[in-house]
């Protein structure tokens, strides 16, 4: 089924232009501005004209995944000797954010497949897992999947119960993941188990092994153009040479973590671009008391507090991503950015829905799609209160979550 032809197309044409109230674009270089061209033509093609019909209809545009690899969606960050992009980190953020103002899911698509996927690969694998694996996930000829959240244990995953055992010429894997983004359609999937010591390693494990399931979850009300399911170990028989070597311990995931969590604080200012966008032309078309409702001043209010926050986000992710590129930037630093742009994010996404009034509440709108997505992203990688603690943590030196 090629749901460009048996969904409905939008006939609303996404008008986009950006937003940039502090010239903030005098502080990218000429190929960040066309990296972020050529993704927001990409959004407006393959995305914006399908999205509302996708959500609507939970379906997952598996087309999408190689389409996301012909335009270097993949690992931007990647070096190129392996498939990537080998791009810098305001590159990478900027994808993000392009790719999550046309929506969350197809951005949770996009970063799980290059910050939890091929990151480990690339960070902690072998030369040959990188050569076997990278290329195909960067083009797309592969998904990928990370499998670290499981069903009793969320914002404490070093309590994990997935297991494996040294069973001589291979491991037995056991256990279940939850919560799993791109796990119905997953080629590979990166696990994270404990040995019989107790210490967490990563591990590669491929569709058709023996013992490996996929189940998908249903009846969600966010990110609906994205497949999330579970992960189902029963006496999987995972291969050596498929054991992530590079590092151990939870910090290896953490490491994973942290990438991905950088193109959540770009990703959600694109949301919140989009609602911001959206709501400062509704108030300009809007007419209510013989004038448009732009012209009252609440709705001025509304406009200026979003063009606020969103200029302020742009600050902090422009000026976290040289952090990036400059390996100075900290768990706590990524952890700022990621709470305080999906929160940001989430609130200008509710009030953009109000100044659309009745209609806000529609697929002829992005708003209601947004805010919806966000209640996931505001929970996924890190909830809220995690990072505030982890951010509490790094003020006073005393961990609070344990």
């Amino acid at each position: 089924m090629n749901p460009n032809e048996t969904m409905s197309k939008s006939t609303k044409k996404d008008l986009f232009e950006g937003v940039d109230f502090y010239g903030i674009d005098d502080l990218l270089t000429e190929e960040h501005k066309l990296i972020r061209a050529s993704m927001r033509d990409f959004v407006k093609k393959e995305i914006s004209p399908y999205i509302e019909g996708w959500a609507q209809n939970a379906h997952f545009p598996h087309e999408i995944v190689e389409k996301f690899g012909q335009v270097g969606a993949f690992g931007p960050q990647i070096p190129a000797k392996y498939g990537g992009g080998g791009l810098d980190y305001i590159s990478y953020g900027l994808i993000m954010q392009e790719i999550e103002r046309g929506d969350s899911g197809m951005r949770s698509t996009a970063s799980v497949q290059g910050s939890l996927v091929m990151y480990p690969i690339f960070k902690f694998g072998t030369e040959e897992q990188k050569n076997k694996f990278l290329p195909k996930l960067a083009s797309g000829e592969m998904l990928g999947c990370f499998g670290l959240t499981e069903p009793d244990h969320g914002s404490n995953p070093s309590g994990m119960t997935t297991n494996f055992r040294d069973m001589g010429d291979h491991y037995l894997l056991n256990g279940a993941k939850m919560w799993i983004s791109n796990s119905p359609k997953a080629d590979i999937a990166v696990v994270w188990a404990k040995d019989e010591k107790g210490r967490i390693h990563g591990l590669i494990v491929e569709r058709g092994m023996e013992g490996f399931t996929t189940p998908e979850t249903h009846n969600k009300w966010s990110l609906r153009a994205s497949c999330t399911g579970e992960l189902v170990f029963d006496n999987v028989k995972v291969p050596k040479e498929n054991l992530l070597p590079g590092k151990s311990g939870l910090g290896a995931p953490m490491m994973c973590l942290d990438s991905a969590r950088y193109g959540i604080a770009w990703g959600t200012l694109g949301a919140a671009m989009d609602c911001y966008d959206s709501a400062r032309r509704y108030s300009l078309e809007r007419i209510q008391f013989d004038k448009p409702i732009g012209s009252f001043q609440l709705i001025q209010k509304k406009l200026a507090e979003m063009l606020s926050e969103i200029t302020k986000a742009q600050l902090l992710v422009w000026k976290l991503g040289k952090m990036m590129d400059e390996g100075k930037a900290t768990t706590a630093h990524i952890s700022l950015a990621k709470r305080n742009n999906v929160a940001m994010a989430l609130d200008i996404a509710r009030e953009a829905r109000q100044i659309h009034g009745g209609m806000g509440i529609t697929g002829e709108y992005s708003l209601m799609r947004h805010m919806m997505n966000l209640e996931s992203v505001v929970t996924y990688e890190g909830t809220h209160d995690i990072h505030l603690l982890i951010l509490g943590h790094e003020i006073t030196g005393i961990p609070a979550f344990k």
